[in-house]
């Protein structure tokens, strides 16, 4: 829990995929994510990776993905300050075991989690799943996160595996952006409201819903007290919250405005 007196921030970030289009236009990308850690890291509190930081993860017992050298060196400078990182795995990264853990000090969240941070209630979460309807992505999240298809692929030459990892990966995203990515977004944004609302019905108290997955930046009311904070992305618009301890704000990185 953050110290109550509060003389710092919280900030929460999702969906960087970083590996996608290319190296190098990812690359960018990375440098761009690590000069805004570096920045914020001076008044952190918390830093919330609310998932899907990499377009394709698998950890092998002795090899890793190659590349996000600056990343991993950010991450565990901050973590070596004694800033705490968490990490919700998405459904992109929901392979990431224990390495970020054991290396830089993350703590790796599988699943959905509420908590008290300075006097306000969060429900966090990547937000893959949630809601009512994509039985088809909920029936592949289950095969992804079976122990026995795990230990199956780890038999895989690494080449090969992360081959099939980017394949379906990016056979996912072109079927996302054929289908149409504000229509897309319209509808997750929609799927998780409602989720909220379902979740407020047993847990009127909660203040903030967070999650990322859909990649479009959004603040919804839920009702007086409660909102739902869509993250966006680190692609297309270069978004995050700032929590100061009462207020929680969007933000777009480089830019004076927030979003709405």
């Amino acid at each position: 829990m953050v110290n109550q007196g509060f003389d710092k921030k919280v900030y929460f970030v999702s969906d960087s995929h970083f590996g996608v289009p290319d190296r190098q236009k990812s690359l960018e990308r990375e440098r761009l994510f690590v000069q805004w850690l570096d920045e914020v890291k001076n008044n952190a509190a918390e830093i919330y990776l609310m998932g899907d930081l990499f377009e394709f993860w698998f950890e092998y017992k002795t090899v890793i993905p190659k590349g996000y050298t600056r990343l991993m060196g950010k991450l565990a400078e901050i973590t070596d300050a004694g800033i705490p990182v968490f990490f919700f795995r998405g459904n992109h990264d929901v392979w990431a075991f224990s390495y970020l853990k054991e290396e830089l000090n993350i703590e790796i969240i599988s699943d959905s989690q509420v908590k008290t941070i300075g006097n306000k209630k969060f429900f966090l979460a990547h937000g893959d799943g949630l809601g009512k309807g994509d039985k088809g992505y909920k029936f592949i999240k289950k095969v992804f996160r079976n122990k026995i298809n795990q230990w199956l692929f780890r038999w895989l030459h690494p080449d090969i595996g992360s081959m099939l990892g980017y394949f379906f990966s990016g056979k996912s995203r072109l079927s996302h952006e054929n289908h149409g990515i504000e229509k897309t977004n319209g509808e997750g944004i929609k799927r998780l409201t409602g989720f909220c609302h379902s979740i407020l019905q047993s847990q009127p108290d909660i203040d903030f819903f967070i999650f990322g997955h859909i990649h479009k930046p959004a603040i919804i009311n839920l009702n007086e007290k409660s909102v739902y904070i869509s993250l966006g992305d680190w692609i297309r618009y270069f978004s995050y919250a700032e929590f100061d301890g009462e207020n929680l704000t969007g933000k777009f990185y480089m830019q004076t405005k927030t979003f709405t």
